[in-house]
């Protein structure tokens, strides 16, 4: 029997099953507690409801009672409180539950209802599930088969549309496909800012398009095409590259920003083929920025730092300068780097007795997905004692140690120095041991040169602007010739003295003993949608946003332990 609904809650009956569910909850995800599936198209729990495409369509009743005594109306039969059915079957998405409804989404009259609605979205629908690149997601296929007829009745000629419309630089439409629920219309309007889509036509001649002088080309654009139930918004990046279902799913963290956006990395073979959102409603929702999505092809590119030497050998050339340059040593690390990476530098530099700087990088936020703290692990940094202070916009005091000869050893990790602020000048004056992904300057200069690997290539965890922890997981194998970045961290430690563990497993432990903002946790033990920090010790510090979030962060959650 149900427990008693607590006063927030309001119980209701669905296909003869009762729970209680918080006021104001939609059927739709009501439906979902108890693992009723009501089939939908333009619905979204993060979108306005509209009511178009009228798959939703179910049963309800309320329970009767005397109009004039308001007393409860018995049914003999059954001894219960007698249903009042609504004679006509009625929208789940525009309906909230209210206490004492009764749904039913199996009865016969939902199920012709909803085999009429698929056989009118099918009339113009094109035969194309073969090329279609939604095939193995696409609602509608689904769709198609679980509530469908399973035989179509139309002998007329299909109205073809348009395809392959550009509705932007990275959006492609095939208009033919479209069943008109207006998702995308809803999301640039409502959440990205950008009113730029709406229909033009009527009936079954109705058709998707961008208002005059103004095109589908804002930053979150991509976001149109997974939100899309069936395959009329396609990735041009993506478009025709791979079938979904031959694709491994990693879920990752956007390093665009401190953001912290969740992610889920698509690949093959190792071969990377498309980021998407992850849904977070504490973080991201289910967005992201298009900017994000394309970080992968840095895996790729032409610029990779590969070295055919072992580690074991770079790591020896640069303990000679070490011994060279002792007291003179300056460490440089990074926001980029993870949380454990920052925890393995922070005892390198304690072991080569070297003061640690991180590098500031900003950019113009857009108050969405996009911070103007471009680092995704400055908080990192912080929590974990890599640094005491918010970094400074140029390395203005290693500059002038540099110039004054108190340091002659910069080991610089995955930062351009010249782009930080040092000059060319400045680098010919000191042994630079650089660990890092790409080719820059910096490496250019650097006397030891350890290739690392991309955020794709490894596992870790960021802590994001909220001072949440969040994790990302390895989604494709190394670049031949580049190391991990922690394996090379911890390695160099050892080598100046101070052994240190390379595996996340084994060094979790040691960071939840020195580090107390994490002293309750494990990286095994991070939940999905990560852990929220206290972040009194450092409330009140200048970060680079200085702006208002728009995706609220949630109360901080308990503790995992280990």
């Amino acid at each position: 029997m149900i427990q008693p609904a607590k006063p927030d809650l309001v119980t209701v009956n669905i296909d003869g099953k009762e729970i209680a569910v918080p006021k104001g909850t939609n059927v739709i995800e009501a439906a979902r507690l108890v693992n009723v599936d009501v089939p939908h198209y333009c619905y979204h729990p993060k979108l306005a409801v509209v009511g178009n495409c009228r798959m939703c369509l179910i049963e309800m009743g309320m329970p009767a009672v005397d109009p004039a005594t308001k007393v409860p109306i018995m049914d003999p039969a059954t001894g219960k409180q007698k249903i009042n059915w609504i004679p006509r079957p009625q929208i789940g998405c525009g309906t909230n539950v209210s206490p004492g409804l009764h749904v039913k989404t199996t009865s016969p009259m939902v199920k012709d209802a909803r085999e009429g609605v698929m056989e009118f979205l099918l009339i113009n629908h094109p035969l194309d599930c073969p090329i279609c690149d939604q095939a193995g997601e696409c609602k509608l296929q689904e769709q198609a088969t679980g509530y469908g007829r399973g035989y179509s009745r139309f002998i007329e000629q299909k109205n073809v549309k348009p395809k392959r419309t550009q509705l932007g630089p990275r959006v492609t439409l095939d208009d033919e496909r479209c069943v008109l629920c207006s998702r995308c219309i809803r999301f640039s309007r409502d959440v990205a800012g950008q009113d730029v889509l709406g229909f033009v036509d009527r009936g079954s001649y109705s058709t998707l398009t961008c208002h005059p002088d103004k095109k589908l080309d804002h930053n979150y654009s991509l976001n149109t095409v997974d939100i899309c139930p069936v395959g009329a918004l396609t990735s041009t990046d993506f478009r025709f590259k791979m079938r979904v279902w031959f694709l491994k799913q990693t879920n990752s963290i956007c390093t665009e920003s401190s953001a912290g956006v969740n992610s889920v990395v698509w690949s093959r073979e190792g071969v990377i083929y498309r980021i998407t959102p992850r849904r977070n409603d504490e973080v991201n929702e289910t967005w992201m920025p298009d900017s994000g999505r394309v970080l992968y092809k840095q895996v790729q590119s032409a610029d990779r730092l590969k070295s055919g030497t072992a580690l074991d050998a770079l790591v020896a050339q640069a303990a000679a300068i070490f011994k060279t340059s002792a007291g003179a040593i300056s460490v440089v690390g990074s926001g980029r780097s993870s949380v454990e990476e920052q925890f393995v530098t922070k005892k390198l530099a304690a072991a080569l007795g070297a003061q640690a700087h991180l590098v500031k990088r900003v950019g113009e936020g857009d108050k969405l997905l996009i911070s103007a703290d471009r680092n995704p692990n400055t908080r990192g940094a912080l929590v974990t004692g890599l640094i005491s202070q918010l970094p400074c916009a140029e390395l203005k005091q290693l500059s002038g140690e540099i110039d004054s000869g108190k340091v002659k050893t910069v080991v610089a990790i995955n930062e351009d120095l010249l782009a930080a602020g040092l000059t060319a000048a400045q680098l010919a004056k000191v042994s630079v041991i650089y660990l890092g992904t790409h080719a820059n300057a910096t490496s250019a200069a650097a006397k030891v040169v350890i290739p690392t690997v991309t955020v794709f290539e490894k596992a870790g965890t960021f802590i994001n602007q909220q001072f949440r922890i969040q994790k990302f997981i390895q989604a494709v194998p190394p670049l031949s010739g580049a190391h991990n970045d922690l394996t090379a961290l911890a390695t160099l430690s050892a080598a100046a003295g101070s052994p240190v563990a390379s595996e996340l497993g084994t060094l979790w432990p040691v960071i939840a003993a020195e580090v107390p903002a994490l002293g309750t946790m494990l990286y095994k033990n991070i939940p999905e949608t990560g852990l929220l920090l206290d972040s009194t010790p450092w409330a009140g510090l200048p970060f680079a946003e200085g702006e208002t979030l728009h995706f609220k962060p949630a109360a901080p959650a308990a503790a995992v332990t280990a």
